[in-house]
């Protein structure tokens, strides 16, 4: 699998830098082809473009709506509030992962 681009938006791109810490320990550990980032909403768009799968952090989740529609040919999915209370960077891995074989699958 080539590398996929998992980028993470929220209000700041503060917020979910700890989260993008611990999913780049766990692709690491289990040697997933992957690119984390994360970014303030307002380049959503801009970055967006280059990602497999784009997160919102719970905080932004009311914008999904509106980041679906400036990228409407990617995966866009607010990250589980419970997984990013307890900042399980496994879990969330596995959700980015799970939504771009899902999107891949619907594309081809």
């Amino acid at each position: 699998m080539q590398k996929k681009y998992i980028y993470l938006f929220c209000s700041a791109g503060m917020s979910t830098s700890l989260l993008v810490t611990k999913m780049r320990a766990q692709a690491e550990k289990y040697d997933v082809p992957v690119i984390i980032e994360a970014f303030p909403e307002t380049l959503a768009e801009q970055k967006g473009q280059e990602a497999d799968v784009v997160l919102l952090g719970p905080q932004i989740g009311w914008m999904l709506a509106d980041i679906q529609k400036l990228l409407p040919n990617k995966p866009v999915e607010v990250i589980d509030s419970l997984l990013y209370g307890k900042v399980d960077g496994l879990g969330v891995l596995k959700a980015a992962v799970a939504a771009i074989k899902k999107a891949s699958a619907t594309t081809n």
